[in-house]
């Protein structure tokens, strides 16, 4: 797979390859409250998680890390605030930044710092939806922020549940309709806490598009409101996985002044390409052949495992 499809689901979902998801331990950092009573309805699920996701307006984190096989450890910071404002940027101690995704109200960006051709990538919102380039990311940019712990259930979708599982969590089957065929969304929530544990995308063909395990989940000491501090995500369809590591996360406490966060930056060197440019030139299997990134990131030799 190209750089260009590679990096996109890593802005797109941050993102798989060779987990053996059935292993993994769910560490709580944060004390176990009880919100929700034996055997819930849909209707308490849903209340519990929207209330935690609808009051956090923003959160922010210097601690960050990201990992994936092949890749070295990078540095990063990471900062959200409503309606669609994200900011991702990576470093490495002897190379200095290397990877920059943003968003903002009315597009969305990404730059790395060693692919070819050297360009900032952009789309806007509006244009992404109907934009070819959605055939290579059959997922909306909004996932990132959904896979790091801000995920509400709409109203206006149907929602199934809660099913018990066979570990004894809670899961509800979201389906939404799409231009591809209708999409089923799978959200496994803690049946005392309801913190999110997991989120799975489906397709209409009932292949897994994306993934998300959250685990050591944390209360905000000053908000009371819980994000994750370890993030899991992968991709099938890309075959790239990603460990984002949030650490302490703060809550409601960004600066509203830091506009610069949500501005597209540009890089000397650099130019910029409209993903969704109509006379952008287009391969013949997946998006703008003009867009051929290859990852080029210094190689480690750690991988990651779990």
């Amino acid at each position: 797979m190209d750089g260009y499809r590679r990096f996109m689901f890593l802005f797109v979902l941050v993102t798989t390859g060779g987990c053996n998801w059935s292993q993994l331990v769910t560490q709580y950092t944060a004390p176990m409250p009880r919100v929700l009573p034996p055997s819930p309805t849909l209707e308490q699920v849903v209340e519990v998680v929207n209330r935690n996701s609808r009051q956090i307006q923003s959160f922010s984190t210097n601690q960050a890390k990201l990992t994936g096989p092949g890749l070295p450890t990078l540095r990063a910071s990471v900062a959200w605030e409503r309606p669609k404002r994200f900011r991702l940027r990576a470093e490495t101690a002897l190379t200095g930044p290397e990877v920059d995704l943003g968003s903002n109200d009315e597009l969305f960006w990404f730059w790395i710092r060693r692919n070819q051709p050297p360009a900032v990538y952009f789309a806007r919102h509006d244009q992404f939806a109907d934009s070819p380039v959605r055939q290579v990311i059959p997922i909306e940019p909004a996932w990132l922020v959904e896979a790091l712990g801000i995920t509400e259930f709409d109203p206006d979708l149907p929602h199934q549940g809660p099913f018990p599982t066979s570990d004894g969590r809670l899961e509800i089957r979201t389906i939404r309709e799409t231009a591809e065929g209708p999409t089923t969304k799978v959200t496994i929530v803690h049946p005392v806490s309801g913190w999110l544990l997991a989120q799975h995308v489906y397709d209409a063909r009932n292949r897994l598009k994306a993934s998300a395990v959250a685990s050591q989940h944390r209360r905000d000491p000053l908000t009371g409101l819980t994000l994750p501090k370890v993030v899991d995500i992968r991709c099938p369809v890309a075959q790239f996985s990603m460990r984002v590591e949030l650490g302490n996360v703060e809550i409601n406490r960004l600066e509203s002044t830091r506009h610069e966060l949500w501005t597209m930056p540009s890089y000397p060197g650099y130019g910029t390409v409209d993903l969704c440019d109509p006379n952008l030139p287009r391969g013949p299997a997946a998006g703008p052949a003009a867009v051929s990134l290859r990852p080029a990131l210094p190689r480690s030799s750690n991988q990651l495992r779990y």
